[in-house]
């Protein structure tokens, strides 16, 4: 394991004004996200879409990394350029999502356990000769009547850790991504109670599993409401939530912190990454990696339609512009109505 290199990665996927689009999703998710602009999931369809995200003129800027799907990493730009090899040429990392999905606990209801592990050893040899240099694992994290348990959290925490310790076996960065869900009616001091509980089982895990923590990027949720809670709290409580659960339990060794959108809107993703950045100082680097809150617009724009590309790709940039702000917590809600 090249110590060195894990470092270099992951300072890199973290560097300021930057963050990650995450560009993984699943068939299936991305036939529901084509179904409401009224377009067929084809391959070809899902390469077009995913090139106009990568191509789109000054995403760069604000773009350090792509998380990519399977299919995904195996596709190439309209005159051939392999996508892996395309984003490295233009300054940003190619990743990938090696986690089979959340299945349902057994013995545990409405609790689930993310599959993968079995095999991941060689699909990650394979998937760094395709150029990845990251990967992600998301576990999930459900609140509701008599969950999280503590073994429901522990059992993904130390999934988790497996996936981590493989990935730096094979000089691969991994994102941890535990999320706590903000499905459901809960509070936000209820959420961060069950995030508190949830990052401490999984750096212990981390420790346990003697993961290179400094080779590593964690991507929590916020510490948020949930979505139908009777009373949402604000942008301000959320930001200080989410900060005082993350100096409880993320050592500054970690370089960086690259939350989810989780459900929020674009803007409402947005906002409370600026606000977090204005708390300084901090002892990570606070950014983002998004996939809806990044492409929800970018994707109305573009609609499927030939005509209305550029569109999309001036949307997607505006809205990556708008993230790379909040990563030096100069973004406000008045750019919103600002022509991009």
């Amino acid at each position: 394991m090249n110590r060195n290199e894990l470092a270099r990665i992951a300072q890199a996927m973290v560097a300021k004004g930057k963050g990650i689009l995450a560009a993984d999703e699943s068939t299936g998710t991305i036939r529901k996200r084509f179904d409401a602009i009224r377009l067929e999931s084809t391959e070809e369809h899902r390469r077009s879409y995913r090139e106009l995200l990568f191509t789109a003129p000054g995403a760069e800027e604000a773009i350090s990394g792509v998380i990519l799907y399977d299919e995904t990493i195996r596709q190439k730009t309209r005159d051939g350029t392999p996508f892996p090899q395309y984003l490295t040429q233009h300054g940003m990392i190619p990743g990938i999502k090696v986690d089979m999905g959340a299945k349902p606990l057994a013995g545990f209801p409405g609790e689930t356990i993310t599959e993968g592990l079995d095999g991941l050893r060689e699909r990650l040899v394979e998937y760094r000769s395709l150029g990845a240099r990251f990967a992600k694992w998301r576990a999930v994290i459900d609140i509701a009547d008599g969950i999280p348990t503590s073994f429901g959290i522990e059992a993904n925490a130390h999934a988790l850790a497996r996936y981590a310790a493989l990935c730096q076996e094979n000089e691969i960065v991994p994102i941890v991504e535990p999320e706590v869900l903000m499905d459901g009616g809960h509070s936000i001091e209820r959420c961060e109670e069950v995030t508190n509980a949830t990052l401490n089982a999984v750096f212990n895990q981390l420790f346990g599993h003697r993961i290179y923590l400094e080779g590593m990027v964690l991507k929590p949720n916020m510490v948020i409401s949930g979505k139908k809670a009777s009373n949402r709290a604000p942008p301000a409580a959320v930001a200080e939530a989410t900060l005082r659960t993350l100096k409880r339990h993320v050592p500054p060794a970690v370089p960086g912190i690259a939350f989810l959108s989780g459900g929020q809107s674009s803007a409402e993703a947005t906002l409370h990454l600026s606000l977090m950045n204005r708390m300084s100082p901090l002892p990570w680097s606070l950014t983002f990696s998004y996939g809806r809150a990044l492409q929800d617009t970018a994707l109305k724009a573009w609609g499927g339609k030939p005509e209305t590309y550029a569109a999309g790709q001036k949307e997607f940039a505006r809205r990556a512009r708008l993230n790379g702000l909040a990563t030096a917590g100069r973004y406000s809600s008045e750019m919103e109505s600002q022509a991009a």
